[in-house]
Parts: structure tokens; sequence; C-alpha cells
């Protein structure tokens, strides 16, 4: 009984979750950015999740996680650009990151962004194979990437394990 609660208590918070990365997506291919409000209603949403499975001591956790991943991927993002002068990851990107943190924890941050790289990838491979004209210069939105890497972590994560 307590195993279909738990299964019944993911997918009530995962509906919402796809919702949003779905959102994210589009507005990020169609604006370039991803908005603030997304990436708190992703990381509220989380959090929720973390304390009522967890408890208050797991959301805190969480927070201490998030703001680890965020500021790590700041000063990447800073690093990155004192050296070649230009962004190599949006600021929206780095908050998304510490959003998903609560839903995958620190550990799976790593494949969430293999699955993001290798689907941009992809994609830039297919965009040249059908003519267009790829550079140094030539960007595209990560956002997109970034949640379908979110939600297939998770999926990963529970069909097989926490990282």
């Amino acid at each position: 009984m307590l195993a279909n609660f738990e299964a019944l208590q993911f997918f009530a918070f995962l509906m919402p979750l796809c919702l949003l990365c779905t959102a994210l997506a589009l507005i990020d291919i169609r604006h370039g950015i991803i908005p603030d409000g997304v990436n708190l209603a992703i990381a509220g949403l989380g959090l929720l999740n973390v304390a009522v499975s967890g408890g208050l001591m797991a959301g805190a956790e969480s927070i201490i996680e998030a703001v680890a991943i965020g500021v790590t991927f700041w000063l990447l993002r800073r690093l990155y650009f004192a050296w070649r002068k230009v962004d190599g990851l949006g600021l929206g990107d780095v908050k998304f990151l510490a959003a998903a943190t609560p839903w995958i924890g620190a550990a799976g941050i790593p494949m969430l962004l293999l699955i993001a790289a290798i689907a941009a990838l992809a994609t830039a491979g297919g965009l040249r194979l059908a003519g267009q004209v790829m550079t140094r210069q030539t960007s595209l939105p990560f956002g997109p990437f970034l949640a379908m890497g979110l939600l297939l972590t998770l999926a990963a994560q529970q069909w097989f394990g926490p990282a």
C-alpha cells in the first residue's frame, strides 16, 4: 500500500514538472531566455516534493545542494567568460541547474548535463546535415536540452535508483 502511495505521489509531482519543462523549452526556443518564474516554480515544486517525501531536514539539505550547484556553475560561467570573452552558459541555464537539484540531487547533475550535451550535439549535427551553417558563434538555446536531461535523469533514478 505504501509503495502505491509513493508512486502516486511521484506522478502527482511529475506531471506539473513536465508541464513546467515544456513551457521552459518553448520559451527558450522562442525568446532565448529561461524565465526566473519558471525556474522558481521548478525549484519550489522540487523542494515541496523532497519535504513531503523526506521531511523538513531533507528539504534543508536539498536547499544547500541547490545553492552549491548554483554557485559552482555561476563561477564556471564567470571563469569561461573571463577566458573566452563570450558567454558559454546563460544565467537562466545556471539557475535551472540549481532548480533541478532538488529533483535529482547534486549527484544527478552530471547525468543531466551528459544527456543535455549529447542531445544538443545531436541536434547541431542534424542541423548541419540539413544544410544549416554552423560556426563557433552559432548558438542553440540549451534550456530545452537541460529540461530533457532533467526528466530523463529523474526517470532513470526512479527505475535504476539514485546516482
